[in-house]
């Protein structure tokens, strides 16, 4: 179950490589914010999702809201994966699973792996608060971008 709409956003920082953190916190409460947790790099979904907000950068970049995307592989794994697909944000590596746990956005077990992180979006408006949280149980499933549009549109 994801993190209830109306809540604070928890704050964090992820490493986006070795030895270079970024800090999600400083935006929240400061300006529009879309999370995005997915299970694994260089899965066919997770490569479809973001090759999707890169095809696609001059609609999303003209939302206006900083976006993140957040797995639980290694800071190694999600510098080469974000430049492999040449990704025009940060892609955070939660290798020790506390943001995807303090997002509910884990699943307890998958397939018989533990703790694999699930897809999910949430959008942060700039008071700090979740406006659309949304997580698939399979991973498989693919995340709503016009849904995902219409919350950041609609969100301050």
């Amino acid at each position: 179950m994801s993190l209830p709409v109306g809540s604070i956003a928890p704050s964090f920082k992820l490493p986006c490589k070795p030895g270079e953190e970024v800090d999600v916190g400083a935006s929240l409460g400061r300006e529009k914010v879309l999370i995005l947790f997915f299970p694994n790099a260089y899965s066919s979904v997770c490569t479809e999702e973001m090759c999707h907000l890169r095809d696609n950068w001059a609609d999303w970049g003209a939302l206006g809201c900083k976006i993140f995307g957040v797995s639980i592989d290694s800071p190694f794994v999600t510098d080469k994966f974000r430049a492999d697909l040449g990704v025009p944000f940060p892609i955070l590596s939660d290798f020790n699973k506390t943001v995807s746990a303090s997002y509910d956005a884990l699943h307890a077990d998958l397939m018989g792996l533990k703790g694999v992180t699930k897809r999910a979006a949430y959008v942060v408006g700039s008071d700090g608060k979740i406006t659309y949280a949304w997580e698939a149980e399979i991973p498989k499933t693919q995340v709503d971008f016009g849904a995902i549009k219409a919350a950041v549109a609609s969100t301050r």
